[in-house]
């Protein structure tokens, strides 16, 4: 009971150090039934993770689709639009740092096996998808356009509540066994030797995302002041009780009322706050964005696979996409992005574990660059009304 009301975060450091001690002991002993076991939870979550992919894409994308082409008014697309450039923006930014500091600080091939020693799975239970991940994506669009053409409520009420469904899995399924399944990962790479390396990796990689994050977040407020004259310091001031709260909460909707109240200082209109501040919390994700790029090209070069630009810009262009309906719930943007590492960057169990891994250590950081970035957004969409209007 106690261990259940700890937050997602102290699970995953808990279950990463519970991995690496098994790794360890195991070693030390030789034997090798625990990590095989673990190894064996691992493999079967890791195709239920494959199998469910597609339906996660389905689920939030096409109603969130549907969302905006239903939406009343111009500023809706104007939001969304802006919502998107952001986070490729903080993609490609990410890609560009990333591709210049990352090499640098890792060493190519660091995932590969370096060790005899058995930790193959028992066994494993085989869960084909109903469909690739890009056939979903397809039939997401599709749904979501003609959804949002024909103005279907029967249709859309269906697919609401099937995204209640998989969210449900998500946040009840997916999300709680997680630990588990990184300390299967860890006990897995502590036995064969790789895991210090990958800690060492991992902390690089971790410093690298914050900075950036922080720096991101000034540059959205520079833009708006470019644009809107307003202060970006005193902008960004005022916004902190917003960011210090995602930092706690770990959820961009849990924040919207400290949010709204941060950017009311900023002398937004009061229907412009109510609509882009709870949108916000919804759509724009720049900050999973940046996690999620520069720690897939970590993971890449610890796999011994080079970064390239032709690789990563599709793979921001869909990201974006994805972050736009990403299930609000912590660590949804991960969740959401899980297909497009596996089709797009070929990612495997093991890659998209660490993926996870890492998402989750600093999704503080990202949740509370979001909300901050909501801000920026409220103020540019309050110019834009003005102008419409006179």
């Amino acid at each position: 009971m106690m261990f259940k009301n700890i937050g997602l975060l102290p699970k995953l450091i808990i279950g990463i150090i519970l991995g690496i001690i098994i790794g360890l002991v195991s070693k030390s002993m030789e034997m090798y039934i625990i990590v095989r076991l673990l190894s064996t939870f691992s493999a079967i979550f890791g195709n239920f993770l494959k199998f469910i992919i597609p339906f996660v894409i389905i689920a939030f994308v096409a109603p969130g689709i549907a969302d905006l082409g239903r939406g009343a008014g111009k500023l809706l697309g104007i939001t969304a639009g802006i919502a998107y450039i952001s986070s490729i923006v903080a993609g490609t930014s990410a890609y560009f740092i990333g591709a210049t500091i990352l090499p640098n600080i890792i060493q190519g091939g660091e995932l590969v096996a370096k060790s005899g020693i058995n930790v193959d799975p028992y066994f494993s239970i085989e869960m084909a998808p109903m469909m690739g991940v890009m056939t979903a994506l397809v039939t997401a669009f599709l749904l979501g356009l003609g959804m949002a053409g024909i103005k279907s409520k029967s249709l859309f009420e269906v697919l609401k509540d099937f995204q209640s469904i998989i969210e449900g899995v998500v946040k009840y399924i997916l999300i709680p066994f997680i630990p588990l399944h990184i300390a299967g990962i860890f006990a897995k790479l502590t036995t064969t030797g790789e895991i210090f390396k990958t800690i060492r990796t991992f902390s690089s990689v971790f410093v690298l995302i914050i900075i950036l994050q922080l720096c991101y977040i000034i540059i959205q407020y520079i833009i708006a002041f470019f644009y809107t004259g307003k202060n970006p310091v005193r902008s960004i001031i005022n916004m902190l009780p917003a960011y210090f709260t995602a930092l706690g909460t770990q959820s961009s909707a849990a924040t919207i009322p400290v949010t709204i109240q941060s950017a009311r200082k900023n002398d937004i209109d009061e229907d412009i706050i109510d609509f882009v501040i709870p949108l916000g919390a919804t759509i724009h994700l720049a900050g999973d964005t940046i996690t999620l790029v520069l720690a897939s090209m970590g993971v890449m070069l610890m796999s011994g696979i080079t970064p390239t630009i032709a690789t990563m810009i599709p793979f921001i262009l869909m990201l974006g996409v994805t972050m736009v309906a990403a299930p609000g719930i912590p660590g949804g943007g991960v969740m959401a992005a899980l297909g497009l590492l596996e089709s797009m960057l070929m990612f495997g169990v093991a890659q998209q574990s660490l993926m996870i891994a890492l998402h989750f250590a600093q999704d503080s950081f990202g949740t509370a660059t979001n909300v901050t970035g909501d801000g920026a957004i409220a103020i540019i969409v309050n110019k834009i009304s003005k102008q419409t209007k006179s």
